[in-house]
């Protein structure tokens, strides 16, 4: 599917871009000590950013890499979900293994249009996630970030060694 995209592209054929859907899903399932605390199921779908667009758009141009497009970033902010966005609204930095650095996610493919990454966030300090993000970088505080998501807080203790384990799943549509 991307493929033939692509190959469009670079043959300058036009594509009708309104009949192009991406859709974002995202699911967390909470575990204490390894054992699901919760499966909370999807969360949230689809705040795919402006700079999550651009990244794609440079992707296609091999200026970026878009496998690198694999860390899940979360945080415990509440400010309003926009395409604008840029980063998580606040970012978690010592409350996750390791310090101010985002988890490494799977790349799959869930269908053979759907892109799918993995990431399980693991903590050492009591938190409410109530954020999560896609970026292109691990460390906290730098890379493009594709999708954020805001969810009901999802309260994890440190001492327990809390993790949430997200999927995300972004779909990808042709119009025929």
């Amino acid at each position: 599917m991307i493929r033939k995209i692509i190959n469009k592209i670079l043959n300058k054929r036009q594509i009708d871009i309104h009949k192009l859907v991406l859709t974002g899903d995202l699911y967390a399932v909470h575990k204490r000590d390894g054992k699901v605390v919760k499966d909370h199921g999807k969360i949230a779908q689809n705040v795919v950013t402006d700079t999550g667009v651009a990244f794609l758009v440079d992707a296609w141009q091999n200026s970026v890499e878009l496998e690198t497009m694999k860390y899940h970033g979360v945080g415990t902010g509440a400010g309003a979900e926009l395409p604008a966005n840029t980063a998580l609204n606040v970012e978690c930095t010592t409350q996750t293994v390791p310090d101010n650095t985002r988890a490494t996610g799977t790349l799959a493919e869930g269908a053979a249009n759907i892109f799918r990454t993995v990431g399980t966030v693991t903590f050492n300090e009591n938190a409410a996630i109530t954020e999560w993000g896609l970026f292109s970088q691990a460390a906290v505080g730098g890379g493009a970030m594709w999708d954020r998501a805001l969810f009901a807080a999802i309260n994890v203790i440190g001492a327990s060694a809390d993790s949430i384990v997200f999927t995300y799943d972004l779909t990808v549509t042709s119009g025929g």
